[in-house]
Formats: structure tokens, sequence, C-alpha cells
């Protein structure tokens, strides 16, 4: 048995002292309202982007990911994680921190059975590492390989074709889902897949609590004891699926981390590419899954070959994502416009890879566009609620 839950003048002293001990000042928080407090976790993220982004406004994307748990409720988990004692507050737990949890079935637990019958595990990131002999896609997105047109062309839209993987198994690459460089010019009609995430909404973790979570295979029944994951049951099969892609080992020039808390992935952003950087992410979802219109098109760091750091969602109880650095990559912005009104309906963020000559020449990427490792670029747009780290435009 744990210890016994403190109580509130005890945790609002753990608030206290926490906070204080924090290398990031309370003072001058740049955009956190006067009546916030200073003491939640959305407010310590506000402060520790200021303290380790050099002169970049702070991410509203990023902070809308942030954990809603209270300065009472962070500092309670987080003794709750410390004595190993979650477990037995999954329902408060997983409702406070917005987690998608598949608790015990007992009643009035917070139960979730819908949201992994219909997302399923292969919603994960799935591999960059195209060097293997799989049938892994280059990047995850939110589609989980879900299609939404099949044909047998090919060309430099990535018209939706008809694929066969290593195992045998026909897949269909969607219509748009890659398309090549030199597409990404203005006034070109190309399809757009659909970009919309279908992962249940969730929100990351204070690093004060995912520090004191488990987060690996060899404590993986710890992690199935916290989440109430039963043996060979859909989350037994989700946490299973996550450990196994975040500890894959990295393909040759990437270097890689997945990050369940927003602190771990601005530290992740910083360490490759400095502090001087920028997030990006697709706009919105306007123009999915129809033909849309290229507008005015501007590469980030004029075009070159550039830094970034990719980020994907993992499906998991709470926010993880998976963020890598992969090398030769270039960065566009783009306007999406309708192709009738010709009116701007989206900013999209596209990324091209430079170098395919490591991919697997069974890559759906080389179906959609009919060539071969290391003969074409290959590019992608970033997906709804997925992100990109660029070295800051001078």
């Amino acid at each position: 048995m744990g210890k016994p839950p403190a109580t509130p003048k005890q945790l609002f002293a753990l608030v206290l002292v926490s906070f204080l001990s924090f290398d990031i000042p309370l003072a001058g928080a740049a955009g956190a309202t006067s009546d916030e407090n200073p003491f939640t976790p959305k407010a310590y993220l506000i402060r520790y982007w200021n303290n380790k982004i050099y002169k970049v406004p702070r991410s509203e994307f990023l902070l809308s990911k942030a954990s809603p748990l209270s300065a009472t409720e962070a500092v309670s988990f987080a003794q709750l994680a410390s004595q190993k004692s979650l477990s037995t507050h999954l329902n408060p737990f997983c409702k406070s921190a917005h987690l998608v949890c598949f608790a015990a079935a007992s009643k009035g637990d917070y139960v979730r059975n819908d949201v992994f019958d219909r997302y399923g595990p292969n919603n994960y990131f799935q591999s960059y590492g195209s060097q293997r002999g799989d049938n892994y896609d280059s990047y995850g997105g939110a589609d989980g390989g879900q299609s939404l047109n099949s044909s047998t062309n090919h060309g430099q839209g990535g018209k939706g074709v008809a694929d066969t993987s290593p195992t045998g198994k026909w897949r269909q690459v969607e219509a748009g889902k890659f398309f090549r460089e030199e597409m990404l010019k203005s006034n070109a009609v190309m399809p757009m897949p659909d970009i919309r995430d279908k992962m249940p909404q969730r929100a990351f973790l204070p690093r004060s609590i995912v520090s004191k979570i488990p987060f690996s295979s060899s404590e993986a029944p710890e992690i199935k004891e916290i989440f109430h994951a039963f043996d060979n049951s859909t989350m037994d099969t989700i946490i299973h699926s996550a450990l196994h892609e975040c500890e894959r080992a990295p393909s040759r020039g990437e270097t890689k981390r997945c990050v369940g808390s927003a602190e771990d992935m601005i530290d992740f952003a910083v360490s490759v590419l400095g502090r001087s950087t920028d997030l990006r992410t697709t706009e919105n979802v306007n123009g999915s899954g129809k033909d849309i219109v290229v507008g005015n098109v501007r590469g980030i760091n004029g075009g070159r070959v550039t830094q970034s750091v990719s980020c994907h969602q993992s499906l998991y109880p709470y926010l993880l994502y998976y963020c890598h650095s992969v090398p030769k990559v270039r960065v566009y912005e783009a306007d999406i416009l309708d192709p009738v009104s010709k009116d701007k309906i989206n900013r999209g963020i596209a990324i091209c890879h430079v170098d395919t000559s490591d991919w697997s020449p069974t890559h759906a990427a080389f179906s959609a566009l009919g060539s071969g490792p290391g003969k074409i670029k290959v590019c992608h747009w970033i997906f709804e609620n997925d992100l990109i780290w660029t070295i800051t435009d001078s």
C-alpha cells in the first residue's frame, strides 16, 4: 500500500516548493493572463518556452496541448506516480488530465472501449526507416493507412494506387499522400489527402508526472497495471506497439525521440536545431480529400536543404509524439486555394525528402509516383495535429 494522500495544505506546500525549485522564474511569463494561476502546468510551459526558445513567439498550437491539470492536481498525481499508486486512481487521473484510458470495467469507471475499437493500434506513427523490409510508411500522420482512392495511374501528383506490401497484402496509397517537389508551385492543381486527425483528443502530461511513469518494454507490466491493460486486450496492443516503435533503432541519419510532455519536445527540438527554432503545422483541414490549387509557396530557410524535427502523434493513453530529424530535407509553406473560387482556404506545411536512396524499393511513395530509391524527391503534407520544427529564418 502507498502512503495516504497528502492534505490540501501539504499539497500547496509541495506546489510552492516544486515551482520555486525550478530554474525558470515565475515572473515574466509573456502571454500569461494576470489572473492565471502561475503554478499550473500550462503557465509553467509558457515560462519554459520563454526560457528555452530564443526570441520566437510561443506556439499557441503547442500551448493548446498543455495539460489541463490544476496546480494542486498536478502535484497530487505526481505524488501518486512517485508512490506507484496511479493505478488505484486511474478514473480521476484520466478525467482530470484529459487522457484516453481503457479502465477496468467496474461501474462508473472511465471506460473508452469505443475509442480504441474505432482507432485501433495501427494509427500510431509508422516508421520513417524504410530500409526495413516491411510495409511501413515514411511518415505516419493521422490517417492510419486508410485510403480514399485507388487507381493504377502513376504521376507527379501522387494518384491513388493499389500497392502490394512485402507481406503480399494489398494496400492502397491515397491520392496526394506523396507528391513530387516540382508540384509545389503556384497554380498547380493536385489532390490533397485526408489530413484530418483521426486519433482521440488527448493532452500532454506535465513532465513532473510523465517522468515518473515507466516507458520501456522492460517495464511493460507496470505500465499495463497503471492503465488497467489486460493481456491481449486492445490497450495491451497499443502500449506494446508504441513502445516497439519508440525503441526501434534509428535509421541511418535519423535522430529520434518519443515525447510525452511539451517540455521534452522543446528540449529535443532545441538539442537538434538550437534555441532559434520555429514550430509550424498545417493551419486547418480545409481541402482535405479534395483537389486543391497551390497558391504562393515559400521555402523555409530560403528553400535550402535544411535541418528539421518532425513530430507525429502516436496512439497512447496520453498525448505522445514520435519526433525525429532526418537528413536532407526542404520545408515549404504554401497557400492552399479552392479550385473554383481561388480563395485561400488553408496554409499547408510540406516537407520534401531530397535523398531517398536509402528507402525501400517497395515504399508506397514509389508505387504512387512511379519511380524508385534515389531517383526522385518525395514530399508530403504535415497532417492535422502533427508538426515540424525548423531553424528560425534570419
